[in-house]
């Protein structure tokens, strides 16, 4: 098993465990015999949650047959699995089958309407660290359900130096030198700048990537031309307030990348719902 299975199952365990407490009681009472169920769409969307739901699978006895992959679109009235296992636990796992597959294909959903609106460009959805707590992982592997990228997972992959930080450096070029030698070789150094002057400086000081944060169209520009004037190497995201309408906009000034913390923390779910066939 690799790590990033054991984790996905140890993920899947905990939300059992949340939900069954001391045990469900239905199940206390009721006769064990095997069942059939599916899960239905009432409501169009991009799915998301198959490998969770298959982890899932792998510690309860249930026999899986899928008719959607993660990352495929679905429409009212689909069917987009079918179960069969337990009565017991079919039923105890019911809610948790259906609240990786809702939160997971919300994610998706959004995320996939943010990334049609960049098609043509050469420019892709990045999202961010607004996520909740304990579910990062999930919540990005949604986001790549959907066809979006990660930015960070977290502190530790790649130094970005915010407009708090940066108030803490008083010589950028200095720090940034003593960066190099101490963190990982590998690691990338991002700077967040909310004017063409910072984005100046930190172009200058040697960042891997900069960060266009809250800039109007105008300015990102006027970086963009910067960037490919003196310094092509280095990585453009435009960030800040992005919404479906002014992606578009966003992109087509030369960035790379936009950011958006809102395909997570604004998505809504879908209409699914679980189905027993006797």
């Amino acid at each position: 098993m690799t790590v990033s299975q054991r984790l996905i199952e140890d993920f899947v365990r905990r939300a059992v465990e949340e939900d069954l407490g001391r045990g469900d009681l239905f199940a206390r009472i009721s006769d064990s015999r095997p069942i059939g169920a599916y899960i239905l769409a009432k409501s169009e969307g991009v799915f998301a949650g198959r490998e969770y739901i298959e982890a899932l699978a792998g510690i309860y006895p249930m026999e899986l047959e899928w008719h959607i992959g993660d990352g495929q679109p679905f429409a009212p009235g689909d069917r987009l699995l079918e179960i069969r296992g337990d009565s017991r636990d079919l039923l105890s796992l019911e809610r948790t089958i259906l609240d990786l597959a809702l939160h997971a294909s919300g994610i998706a959903t959004l995320t996939a309407r943010y990334v049609a609106e960049l098609e043509g460009t050469d420019c892709v959805l990045l999202d961010t660290r607004k996520t909740r707590p304990g579910l990062r992982a999930f919540e990005k592997y949604a986001v790549r359900c959907g066809g979006g990228q990660n930015h960070r997972m977290g502190l530790d992959d790649c130094l970005m130096l915010k407009d708090t930080h940066l108030r803490t450096i008083r010589d950028l070029e200095n720090f940034m030198k003593e960066v190099r030698r101490r963190i990982p070789f590998t690691a990338k150094i991002e700077i967040e700048c909310e004017d063409l002057e910072t984005a100046r400086q930190a172009m200058a000081a040697g960042a891997d990537i900069v960060m266009c944060d809250n800039m109007d169209t105008a300015t990102v520009r006027e970086v963009v031309n910067l960037r490919n004037e003196r310094y092509p190497h280095i990585l453009l995201e435009a960030s800040g307030n992005v919404t479906l309408e002014t992606i578009r906009s966003l992109a087509e000034t030369g960035v790379d990348a936009v950011s958006s913390g809102s395909i997570i923390h604004q998505a809504t779910w879908p209409d699914l719902s679980m189905k027993v066939d006797t």
